[in-house]
């Protein structure tokens, strides 16, 4: 999507007292001593068209000092977005129905799976990635802008595809490194799980560890019954990597989360500024370069 700006919009004030001054200000006359008047009997109408011209020039020059610019905001460069990897649990305890026993049609996998593509969708100056783990984690998607594309594939993800067990650790690393090649001033992965750490090889230790070398603010979520995971760990991790540490025990709450972490995301990024612009002020200045070369030379001939 593109847009037409200008930088210095305050700048077309500056028409009001030009104009006011070139139709009211009166040029000098110099008094010539010709015979034949007949011969000037058009200059009144040059003089009116000759006043346009001049209004045209003040507009134009005007115009070039407001500075119009054209900026892409589909452009990449353009977003003062994050980059974000979800790291979404996917073992076998996540096929448990729901939270509760009023949430049992569908797993909590199937309802992580509705309430993370709504956040992916919402994050429109955002690049996100996915990584799934279980007894291993692996990228489901690597980071990219195409919302639609990530929603999508969040569909085809089924519980069970990286292992039964509940590898933390493995699930940060991964999203570290799904974040390696990442050029983002600010970087996150939100972690979710419903159970306790007891698989893979790295540890949530060593994996907040990687967090912090690589300037990565890790959110964590646990969600499901108190007790079903391990909220003292998923606390520490959240704090030792800068992020917060949420708990859901049903649908709403997990929503409720993610717009909360929509929320607090979008206000860190609110005074960025980086806007890749492409200038404009010669479509202004080079009419109104040749419309006063017009008017000189009209000067000079009638001279």
């Amino acid at each position: 999507m593109n847009s037409w700006l200008f930088n210095l919009p305050w700048v077309w004030l500056l028409l009001v007292p030009l104009l006011y001054c070139l139709y009211r200000c009166k040029a000098a006359i110099r008094e010539r001593i010709f015979p034949h008047l007949h011969f000037f009997t058009k200059v009144k109408k040059w003089r009116n068209f000759e006043w346009l011209l001049k209004v045209l020039v003040v507009i134009l020059i005007v115009g070039a000092l407001a500075t119009p610019v054209m900026i892409d905001f589909s452009d990449p460069r353009n977003r003062n977005g994050v980059d974000i990897v979800l790291s979404i649990d996917g073992s076998g305890s996540m096929n448990a129905s729901g939270f509760g026993e009023e949430e049992s049609r569908k797993s909590r996998f199937e309802i992580v799976q509705k309430i993370a593509s709504d956040f992916v969708m919402k994050r429109s100056e955002d690049n996100i990635g996915v990584v799934m783990f279980g007894d291993f984690a692996f990228i489901a998607s690597p980071i990219t802008y195409e919302k639609e594309i990530i929603a999508e594939m969040i569909g085809y993800l089924s519980y069970g595809m990286a292992g039964q067990n509940t590898a933390i650790g493995e699930g940060i690393a991964m999203g570290v490194r799904a974040l390696r090649d990442s050029k983002a001033a600010s970087k996150v992965i939100i972690l979710l799980t419903d159970g306790e750490h007891n698989s893979g090889s790295v540890s949530p230790k060593e994996g907040v560890s990687m967090v912090q070398k690589n300037g990565i603010r890790l959110y964590t979520i646990g969600i499901g019954p108190k007790g079903e995971f391990d909220s003292a760990l998923l606390e520490q991790l959240a704090r030792d990597g800068g992020g917060k540490f949420f708990a859901a025990t049903n649908s709403a709450e997990l929503s409720e989360v993610y717009d909360e972490i929509d929320g607090m995301e979008r206000a860190r990024i609110k005074s960025a500024h980086n806007v890749l612009e492409e200038h404009y002020f010669q479509w202004f200045l080079a009419p109104a370069l040749g419309v006063l070369l017009l008017l000189m030379w009209r000067r000079r001939g009638v001279g």
